[in-house]
């Protein structure tokens, strides 16, 4: 069983005990969550597709723990005026861990 979750503006294939990688939460370590931005559900009984949303779908999810991104390197220059700016870039993430889907 298989479904298609919607959550920071991306949308990620999620199956019961995977490990995801999200945009940043508000929420606790520890703290279980419901996801109920659920795109596609596919089980036994066959697929349901919303439109836009599957009614009464949702998943639940377990937050992990809250990391930073790989660094992103930001250079910005303009030729021939001596003008050089480097600076970084580290996003915060939110890593769940898929508990179950319910449809």
């Amino acid at each position: 069983m298989f479904a298609i979750v919607r959550t920071g503006g991306k949308q990620y294939r999620v199956e019961p005990g995977q490990t995801i990688l999200v945009e940043h939460l508000p929420y606790e370590a520890g703290q279980e969550i419901e996801l109920s931005d659920v795109l596609l559900v596919s089980g036994e009984e066959g697929t349901q597709v919303g439109s836009p949303l599957v009614t009464g779908a949702r998943v639940r999810a377990t937050v992990i723990a809250h990391e930073a991104g790989p660094k992103i390197v930001v250079f910005k220059y303009k030729s021939k005026k001596r003008y050089r700016v480097r600076s970084g870039h580290r996003q915060e993430q939110t890593r769940l861990r898929i508990e179950a889907i319910e449809a």
